[in-house]
């Protein structure tokens, strides 16, 4: 786990948990922003071998994945990676307000970028909310995760709500840059009874479990 420019907001007195979670997010974003193209572009390399080399995903036949913003981890070696070995890969379609879908990606020339600042969409017919119930694995994005599990979103909670339909057991894989990855023990991510957990966290340089069932100690790496 890095520890190098990772923000840590402490919560003052009279501070809501929204409040310390918006400072995090602003400064994770900072950061992100930050890196080059070239350090990008060999994150979104390393990251699709380490994700795909993960036995709940090398073993699914239905994933869901998405396609990242520039500033995110990239996912486009991994969602090529998938495609080619056969795997059926579902991505989010965001609707209006708090509305979820999802829909099947075919290809790189089909994903659009429906409105600046989404992150784009395939642009084959959307499967309704339940869909996600058919996936044996989720591959969700996160601005920073914690050992414990806790997953610090964007802020609209729209994967919170998502993950409503996953059928029980179905893993959920966090994807952050490895500086994103914080110590329960030292520097909890802030949470809130409705937030939901992952199961695991994937970056660059490798993965592990978190939460209660997940081992301490290191990444995984892969390779």
């Amino acid at each position: 786990m890095s520890n190098a420019a990772q923000p840590y907001p402490r919560a003052a007195e009279g501070d809501e948990i929204e409040d310390v979670k918006e400072r995090l997010r602003t400064a994770i974003r900072s950061s992100r922003r930050s890196r080059s193209q070239r350090l990008r572009d060999e994150a979104e390399v390393a990251l699709a071998r380490v994700v795909a080399a993960i036995p709940a995903v090398a073993n699914a036949s239905v994933v869901s994945v998405y396609a990242a913003r520039p500033s995110e981890p990239g996912t486009n070696a991994l969602l090529e990676l998938l495609d080619e070995r056969g795997t059926r890969i579902l991505l989010p379609v965001l609707g209006s307000g708090l509305q979820r879908d999802w829909a099947e990606y075919a290809g790189p020339d089909d994903l659009r970028e429906r409105a600046p600042g989404r992150p784009p969409e395939p642009g084959g017919p959307t499967l309704g909310a339940a869909a996600l119930a058919e996936v044996e694995a989720i591959i969700a994005p996160a601005l920073a995760v914690d050992t414990d599990g806790a997953r610090l979103g964007q802020g609209g909670g729209w994967y919170d709500r998502a993950l409503e339909h996953v059928r029980p057991g179905t893993p959920v894989i966090a994807v952050v840059f490895p500086e994103e990855l914080y110590d329960a023990s030292t520097r909890p991510l802030p949470r809130e009874p409705h937030d939901r957990t992952v199961d695991a966290v994937a970056t660059p340089e490798g993965w592990r479990p978190v939460g209660p069932i997940g081992p301490a100690g290191p990444l995984e790496p892969t390779g």
